[in-house]
């Protein structure tokens, strides 16, 4: 028992804030890089290729995370970075998937409105699309969120630490209690960032309406 309070109070932290900065740049970068693409896949230039370039990104998040931190590993070394890399392109197809969904399900009459009040096409993007799309985009925010919290726990295999450390360490030295905190608090890190964003949306819902 003191074993693990001593690990609570000494070793988990720092391993928490470096699965912490590890999740939240890779979710920040897969925010800036699939919500900017799912816009781009709603324009009518562009909307033909949307479920190719879809089906691209499907496959790359069916590839098992090992392996595509492995390939990686070949070209940008250990630690965060390619870590980060990696993690990013998990968390693309969820956001990428519900920006589209969520701008393609608004009622047209309502665009044609904007329109026709004259507003530009940026000016209907930025103050008519986005907010009525924005329920829906959080909940792909969301979901890539907890797929990468959890799939974090990889990067302690290419030395950029983390909450893996406990789970691997538990699991090659046949120490289960280690292995179950890394488990149990990277869970809690999960339901923080979906309550967390669940939360903003809600508030932001509200604002809107």
């Amino acid at each position: 028992m003191n074993e693990i309070i001593n690990i609570l109070l000494y070793d988990a932290p720092e391993l928490v804030l470096q699965h912490l900065i590890i999740v939240t740049i890779a979710l920040t970068s897969a925010i800036f890089l699939a919500v900017p693409l799912g816009v781009l896949l709603t324009r009518e230039k562009l909307k033909p290729y949307s479920n190719k370039i879809i089906a691209i990104l499907n496959t790359a998040q069916g590839v098992p995370s090992l392996a595509v931190i492995a390939i990686f590993l070949k070209f940008l070394g250990i630690g965060y970075f390619p870590s980060i890399v990696a993690l990013c392109l998990y968390g693309l197809l969820p956001i990428a998937q519900n920006t589209i969904a969520g701008i393609s399900n608004i009622d047209p009459d309502i665009l044609e409105s904007a329109k026709g009040i004259g507003l530009s096409k940026n000016k209907v993007l930025i103050d008519v699309e986005l907010p009525l799309a924005f329920p829906v985009i959080i909940a792909g925010i969301q979901t890539s969120a907890v797929l990468i919290v959890g799939t974090a726990a990889i990067a302690q295999l290419i030395g950029a630490g983390g909450l893996g450390k406990l789970i691997f360490t538990g699991i090659s030295q046949f120490r289960p209690e280690l292995t179950i905190i890394g488990a149990i608090l990277s869970a809690l890190m999960a339901i923080v960032f979906d309550r967390g964003l669940g939360s903003i949306n809600k508030r932001i819902e509200k604002k809107y309406k």
